[in-house]
């Protein structure tokens, strides 16, 4: 298959792979499809780095139906996996059921846990070390955010996290790209988005906060660069654990290393 990616977005993807060193030869990823854009763009760069790359690694994608009362087109993704040569299965999970039991619970908090917990087993079952989603950076700054402004803490999602109770690393090989590069991706591709069955879905607090950052950058556009920034250890911080802070950035020699060392294998 041809593959046709703007290289400057590949190339974002393939330094979050490299640095975070989130794939060795090997690896069998099970990739959490929702089909959404960022988790199409997601599978479609895996597929295209499986073929370029020497590191030899397995690719399988699941799709969690979570039983919302709106429609959801799963055969598309299912012909869309095939199109790469990835095995592709849909799970239904009753998560409408279970929100509708538990009111009290937030739904996006409840719907991620039995989102997370129905892959991490899948992955279990069918012998997958990793877990790959589509989070990019965008979704890390508004998850940094998210956790200040509602829980009191100062932190966001690693870009590669080992999960000890499952036995699984989970890796985010899309955190370098902004969500506006991610559509442009998919336009470039000429993919289609499946429309979210979620009831709630564009009226969440990750939209408030969303829309938070759009009108703050509209006034200074160095905000959202500060708030990326501020996930990166540097400095006093860069021992603190309590912080859960990114590493610091490697310098270019460090790269090049990484680069060659993961080349070589």
């Amino acid at each position: 298959m041809k593959f046709r990616l703007p290289q400057a977005y590949f190339s974002k993807i393939m330094r979050a792979i490299v640095e975070f060193e989130m794939i060795e030869r090997g690896d069998n990823i099970l990739i959490g499809l929702s089909g959404g854009k960022d988790s199409l763009l997601l599978t479609y760069a895996l597929a295209m780095f499986r073929e370029r790359t020497k590191n030899k690694f397995s690719l399988r994608a699941l799709t969690v139906n979570p039983m919302f009362d709106a429609a959801f087109d799963t055969e598309g993704l299912s012909r869309f996996c095939a199109s790469l040569e990835i095995p592709h299965e849909i799970h239904e999970v009753d998560i409408a059921g279970v929100i509708k039991s538990e009111p009290k619970n937030a739904p996006c908090f409840t719907c991620a846990f039995f989102r997370r917990g129905a892959i991490n087993r899948y992955a279990n079952e069918h012998g997958c070390n990793k877990v790959a989603y589509a989070h990019h950076n965008d979704d890390a700054v508004e998850t940094l955010l998210l956790n200040l402004l509602y829980s009191g803490q100062i932190g966001t999602f690693q870009p590669k996290t080992y999960l000890d109770r499952s036995d699984l690393t989970v890796i985010r090989p899309l955190i370098y790209l902004r969500e506006q590069e991610i559509i442009e991706a998919i336009q470039y591709h000429g993919m289609q988005p499946v429309k979210s069955p979620c009831p709630i879905d564009g009226k969440t607090k990750r939209e408030t906060v969303k829309k938070f950052i759009a009108d703050l950058t509209g006034q200074d556009p160095l905000i959202y660069d500060h708030l990326a920034a501020a996930m990166r250890k540097s400095g006093e911080n860069s021992t603190n654990e309590m912080s859960r802070l990114w590493p610091a950035a490697k310098s270019r020699q460090e790269m090049r290393e990484s680069y060659e060392r993961f080349m070589r294998e």
